[in-house]
């Protein structure tokens, strides 16, 4: 009587080794094949080194497709990008699957940047095309890191770390980037998370700190509100431009943390401005995504005492776009208990009266690209007539951004704006010294 593991199908030492190489959704190879192939193929070289070059490949949004449509629908989506890449990667190429929705290429006829980019465009633009799931379509792009052999490293786990190096810094610039890397990138890198861990360490020590500049009404120079402004000074890097650290919260994923701190700091200062003034704040597209931050700005407005008619949050189109009804139902939530919204930088996007028609806004803040130049560009002083005509037309307020002089807040004046805010009517500065202001010209707090 034959044994019971008799009976068991044999598999070959070849087919047990084919197995532990590859991919077994996409029957690609896998990161095993990947290092095995790039060694050999340095090894090859090492006498004569021939550059050549790898490759990952990450798809931008998969992961909200695969939690919308379901594993299966994702699945099938991995099953033709690996059948659309094995048909376009050039002679003697290889791809492999490495790691969930990346894919990884070496690319032994690819010597420097511009071969790279060029290859990196051609994978790209085959993976934009649409993807069919049967009953719906769906379209996704792809992020590209490449790094260069010798030049980006000579052993298998150096050049696969230029690689993702490479691949991060695309996935920060966007969807869609082409990245090739190099020594530039990698101290660019190396300084921004240096960077991240010393805005990691101010955010826990609560060193960022919130300025605030005057918003007034134009016709008389009355203050009716600030905005607040993040400012840090760290004691190694000196002033830091909150163009640069506050994008990296958001990045990085700490922009909550951030913002809950800044949001608190600018309200407890408000409470010692007359209460008739606003304090307005900014929020980031990340904030807008989640669910939970009106939860997190009410608590917050509850903690410090302040009532929430007090407070106007501003937001760009951009963030608004990012998640839309997300946006929608957080804003409206906000609303829904006294919470003004500004639309800021009013101008600069691509559907910015689109946005006006689909979100329930109270205010409007015109960009100082067209404020700045309103005095001397035709065209920039019939944008803002028209943006100030539009929001008279609809009921919202209007405040300009960026006034520099008497000449810009006269014609802002003249063609019917009736807020602004710039540097002609003040910079943004510490709660201490806007409490020196405020006493200065209003001396006890209008009730």
């Amino acid at each position: 009587m034959a044994s019971a593991g008799n009976l068991l199908p044999q598999v070959s030492q070849n087919e047990l080794q084919a197995m532990a190489y590859s991919d077994p959704l996409t029957g690609l190879g896998n990161r095993y094949r990947l290092r095995d192939k790039v060694r050999l193929l340095s090894a090859e070289r090492a006498q004569d080194p021939a550059p050549f070059t790898i490759c990952i490949a990450n798809l931008d949004g998969f992961k909200p497709i695969n939690d919308l449509f379901g594993a299966e629908a994702g699945d099938e989506i991995l099953c033709q990008v690996a059948h659309r890449l094995k048909a376009c990667i050039p002679d003697g190429a290889t791809v492999t699957r490495h790691d969930g929705d990346e894919f990884a290429f070496i690319l032994p006829l690819v010597f420097e940047r511009l071969g790279a980019e060029r290859i990196g465009q051609m994978m790209k633009d085959v993976l934009s095309a649409p993807y069919d799931l049967g009953d719906r379509n769906v379209r996704l792009s792809a992020s590209f890191g490449f790094a260069i052999y010798p030049f980006a490293g000579e052993e298998f786990e150096d050049l696969l770390k230029s690689a993702e190096t490479a691949l991060y810094r695309s996935k920060r610039r966007g969807r869609g980037q082409i990245t090739v890397f190099s020594q530039e990138i990698a101290q660019e890198m190396k300084r921004s998370t240096q960077l991240e861990q010393a805005l990691r360490t101010a955010v826990i020590a609560d060193a960022v700190d919130a300025h605030f500049q005057p918003i007034v009404r134009l016709q008389d120079g009355a203050v009716l509100g600030f905005e607040a402004l993040a400012r840090w000074i760290d004691p190694d890097l000196g002033f830091v431009s909150p163009s640069i650290f506050v994008p990296l919260a958001e990045e990085r994923g700490f922009i909550d943390a951030l913002s809950e701190t800044l949001l608190r700091k600018a309200a407890e200062a408000a409470l010692y401005w007359p209460h008739d003034l606003f304090l307005s704040f900014n929020l980031s597209s990340a904030q807008l995504m989640d669910p939970g931050t009106s939860q997190s700005i009410l608590a917050t407005l509850a903690q410090v005492g302040l009532d929430p008619r007090r407070l106007e949050l501003e937001i760009t189109e951009t963030a608004v776009m990012t998640s839309a009804d997300t946006a929608h139902r957080i804003i409206a939530d906000l609303q829904a208990h006294g919470v003004r919204i500004s639309l800021d930088d009013f101008g600069t996007g691509q559907s910015s009266l689109g946005r006006l028609r689909d979100f329930t806004f109270d205010k409007v803040k015109i960009d100082r690209a067209f404020v700045s130049q309103i005095t001397t560009d035709r065209a920039s002083e019939h944008i803002v007539k028209a943006i100030v005509a539009m929001c008279a037309g609809l009921d919202l307020e209007v405040v300009a951004e960026g006034i520099e002089s008497v000449a810009d807040a006269e014609k802002l004046t003249a063609l019917g704006c009736e807020m602004g805010q710039g540097y002609y009517y003040g910079k943004p500065v510490d709660a201490a010294a806007t409490q020196r202001y405020l006493q200065q010209h209003y001396g006890t707090p209008r009730s």
